[in-house]
Parts: structure tokens; sequence; C-alpha cells
């Protein structure tokens, strides 16, 4: 039985999830073969013992790298790729499938669980070993650790994959804070700087940047949803479309901006750039403004190493990162992820790298020693590197003999009796 985590002192427990009100469309992905390319590899090391702006110790234990490679590669067929507890936990009512996580309307609850599917560029593209729980206990430690700064909707998490919160009223719209102008997708920052833009929602952008380049003040640039895609907006037509009211984007605004310089404290510290980010934001009963969703997350976030990026900047490189953006890069390399119809089968060895990134990524962050190593950009091990880089604690690895989608439902099925 998987232990159950409450966030909160009391149980000011409201929802999360804008993918529960506004799901997210899903296109089935098409895959065919291709040929890998050779990418140099990408030293990124860990401990609990970093002077901020320095990269972590390099342990030279290979052991635990072998450890979770070994399992990640036993585990490419057996991803949580999708769930059905509305048909093995009875007092479960709908499903919402969103591009990461299956929303289950629980009665006064959701029920989230965070699959291992892969998104980006508004599309899943792949399926990566233990990458839902990664990313779920991540945010849990992010919650955790950011409630002086605005409440959150979590009430408990009964399964590594899993959190229960309250229901609320969720804002359709995405607060993306950036700190860099950086990015590849259509609404980064640099993609549009490159083409001209100046002003970029509500934010006066001054002529001379270049990518990567450090901005001289974080800004905020929410977008919203428009079919399949997001879409930038300004602060002034959030609230001329009433989208939001005036207060309540003050609050989320203000709670926006102070999550990513907290962000940004937090990963300096251990040798890393929180370089931008999104939130999600809702409405709880009483009234108040919630964080919902996921929390500086790998999926959510964009990383890069502290102690390299001022040299590889003024050499014109690309900074070295420990988040999902080579995955982007691989993809747009390859084809081009927005229009084809059918796309590159991502290289299992690619996979496997990063789902150990990202466990490696969630114990920088807690109090755990733990190990670096030579990485190759995207494989499964990035989110093992991840996730226990940002945390410091040893990632839990399922065992194989594990049915998860069986264990899932007996957690939540127990906690929602718990509850009711």
């Amino acid at each position: 039985m998987a232990q159950s985590i409450n966030l909160t002192a009391k149980p000011s427990f409201h929802p999360n999830y804008s993918q529960s009100i506004y799901p997210q469309p899903f296109r089935p992905i098409i895959t065919k073969s291709f040929t890998l390319k050779k990418y140099p590899s990408v030293v990124i090391s860990a401990s609990s013992s970093t002077m901020p702006g320095q990269p972590p110790k390099v342990l030279t234990n290979s052991e635990r790298k072998n450890e979770l490679m070994n399992a990640i590669k036993d585990s490419l067929s057996n991803c949580l790729s999708e769930t059905h507890l509305d048909l093995t936990v009875p007092t479960l009512q709908s499903k919402t499938r969103g591009k990461v996580r299956d929303i289950y309307d629980g009665g006064d609850y959701l029920v989230l669980v965070t699959t291992d599917r892969q998104s980006a560029f508004d599309r899943v593209l792949a399926s990566i070993p233990f990458k839902g729980q990664v990313l779920n206990e991540t945010s849990l430690w992010w919650f955790s650790k950011t409630q002086h700064i605005i409440p959150n909707a979590v009430v408990s998490s009964p399964d590594r994959n899993v959190t229960i919160a309250k229901k609320c009223s969720v804002f359709p719209v995405e607060f993306v804070v950036r700190g860099y102008v950086t990015g590849s997708t259509d609404t980064s920052l640099w993609t549009v700087y490159s083409k001209g833009v100046r002003n970029y929602c509500g934010n006066p952008l001054p002529d001379g940047l270049v990518k990567n380049q450090k901005l001289q003040t974080n800004i905020l640039t929410p977008t919203t949803k428009a079919a399949d895609h997001d879409v930038p907006i300004s602060p002034e037509e959030i609230i001329q479309r009433g989208l939001m009211t005036q207060a309540d984007y003050d609050k989320a605004s203000k709670a926006a901006l102070s999550l990513f310089e907290y962000g940004q404290r937090v990963a300096l510290e251990h040798g890393l750039i929180l370089v931008d980010t999104k939130y999600e934001f809702g409405k709880g009963s009483d009234g108040s403004v919630l964080l919902i969703d996921e929390v500086h997350t790998p999926d959510s976030s964009r990383y890069w190493i502290a102690n390299s990026y001022e040299e590889r900047f003024q050499n014109g490189l690309e900074p070295e990162n420990i988040d999902k953006e080579f995955l982007r890069l691989w993809f747009k390399d390859h084809c081009n992820p927005y229009e084809d119809e059918v796309l590159p089968d991502a290289p299992e060895e690619l996979v496997s790298e990063l789902a150990w990134r990202y466990v490696e990524f969630y114990s920088i962050f807690n109090s755990l020693k733990i190990i670096a190593y030579t990485l190759f950009p995207y494989n499964g091990k990035e989110y093992i590197l991840l996730f226990e880089t940002i945390t410091k604690s040893k990632f839990e690895m399922p065992t194989m003999k594990e049915q998860i989608h069986d264990r899932i439902s007996q957690n939540v099925a127990q906690a929602l009796s718990s509850l009711s």
C-alpha cells in the first residue's frame, strides 16, 4: 500500500487542473522509423551541498545509474499510457483525458492520475517510463514548499501517480513566466522576438536581444486556449474578455511572479537556472485563488545548468539543459511536429535517457546525496535525474511484478472511502 501524503496542515482543499474543465484534444501519433542522430553528451551532477550558482558535486558511483537504467529499459513496454479507473473504482464517474493527466470526477473531489505520456507541440509524442510518478511527486514537493506564497488545491496523494483535490473553478489562462529570451515553440519568446515582435503580452521588449539572453526582469506572458493550441494574450484582453476579474488576475499574476522568483532561488542553490515555467490557478468555493495543476516540473518548466551558462552564452552555444527541451529540438530536427501527420518514433535510448534525467532532477531539490553522470540528450533517464535532483530523495522504483493500474485503483478506492 503506498503511503498517503497530506500536504496541508488543515484541509483547505480545493481542486486542480484546468485540464479537467478544459481538456486538451488528443491527436493520436503515427510513427515511422528514423535514423538516430548523434548528440554530444552533457555532464550533470547532484549532491546536497552546492553553493549557489555552482553545479552539484560530481559523485563517481555509477551503480545507481546502472540500476535505474536497467529498470527503465525493462519498463519501456510497461508504461502507464492509459488509465480506466472509471471501470475499476465504483465511486468514480466521468473521465477527462488530458495530454498527460487523466482526470476523474469523484463527487466532491477530482482524482488526477499523472500518466507516462510525453507531450510537446500540443500533442502526445511518446511514453516515458516512470514519468508520471516523477511529475506527480515533484509537484507535491513544490506544492508543499510554496504554501507561504499561495494556497493550493491538494487534498492528498494516495498513490505515487495520483493527487486528489477538491473541485474548483479553473481560470482559462496559463500564467507563463519567463526570465530569458529562449524557446523553440510557436509561442516561445525567442520565436516571436526573432520574427520582429517587440511587445509581447503587454511586455515591451528592446531591440538587440539575442537568443538565451537573460531578461532585465522576469516577465509574465499569459496564454489562453484556442482550439488545440495556446494563444498569447495580454492582461487587458483577459479582463475585457471576462476570463478573469481584475482582482483575481492581480492575485494570480502576483503569485505567479513570486512563485517564479522563489523557484529561481531554490534552483540556483542547487546549480540550476529556472528559465521559464507556467502556472495555473483556480477559484475555491470560498472565493480564494488557488495554485493548481503542476509546479516547476520538467514538463512545465525549462532548466539550464548554472555554472556553464555564461561561458556557453558568450560563445554562442546552446545552454546545457535538464528538461524536455532537447526532446522538442529532436522532433523539430526530424519533422514538423505541428503539421506532420506521421511523426518519427523516438529512439529507445533517448526515451530511457529522458526518464533517467527526470528522476535525478527530483533529487537535486530534496535532501539525499545523489550521483551525477554523463547524459545523452533525450531518453528515459532524464526523468529520474530530474526527480532525484530537485527533491534530493531516492526515487522509489516500482517493481516489475507490480501491476501499476491495479495498485492505483486499490489506493484511490481506499482514499476516497476515507474521505467520504
